[in-house]
């Protein structure tokens, strides 16, 4: 039997209908706090479905090895010792990108949707379904960290994927300037917060219009 439908169910849950940002609220403050531009956005976002993916896998491998008691330390363990390592490739290979995201790559140790990834389900599950599970809740967040970085990015410089020369080295890009100047307030702390608000209530109103989509006909329209 394939396994395509399982891993697109997950992509799914893990994207739209369960996403850790969107949906479980988990891991806001980087989320928050690092999501001023495009490239930022990618840059934590693709860090953290690293260690998400390869901390769902060795909480999997060694579950059976793992007493209770210390179930959790071990994960933080495992979690801290992947973004150790994280944060020195940022560190040589990135180094500016690096500066950039500052305190937020330690940080992810604390992401509350790594550990609870961990608990919920890598800790229960075998290898194969732990590792599609943290590509789809990593996807689902990293995802959430870009489309978030380039709204605030546009609507308060104008401009997005400005400074991908961060990842890809090389002089300064700009970016594709959409307008002059833009909105302050959207780059500044209380734009993260409106912003967020604005993508839950966005997907809200989207499930609720599929819903009413989806609904059938009761017996007084069908008269």
């Amino acid at each position: 039997m394939s396994n395509a439908p399982g891993m697109a169910t997950r992509f799914r849950h893990g994207i739209w209908e369960d996403n850790p940002g969107l949906v479980q609220l988990l891991g806001l403050c980087p989320l928050l706090a690092v999501t001023t531009s495009f490239v930022n956005g990618l840059g934590l976002g693709l860090a953290t479905l690293v260690v998400l993916s390869c901390s769902n896998v060795l909480v999997s491998a060694t579950r059976r090895f793992i007493r209770p008691e210390i179930r959790i330390p071990m994960y933080v363990l495992i979690i801290s010792s992947l973004v150790t390592c994280i944060e020195l490739i940022f560190l040589a290979w990135f180094p500016a990108l690096g500066r950039s995201l500052g305190i937020f790559i330690p940080l992810i140790v604390t992401n509350c949707a790594i550990v609870a990834r961990a608990e919920v389900f890598a800790s229960r599950n075998p290898l194969g379904a732990s590792l599609q599970d943290g590509i789809a809740m990593g996807s689902g967040f990293a995802l959430l960290l870009m489309a978030i970085g380039a709204f605030r990015e546009l609507i308060g410089q104008g401009s997005i994927m400005a400074r991908l020369d961060m990842l890809f080295g090389g002089d300064p890009v700009n970016g594709l300037v959409i307008f002059d100047g833009g909105f302050l307030l959207a780059i500044l702390p209380p734009g993260a917060f409106f912003s967020l608000g604005l993508f839950v209530a966005g997907k809200n109103a989207l499930d609720r219009r599929r819903q009413q989509t989806n609904r059938p006909l009761s017996s007084n329209s069908l008269r």
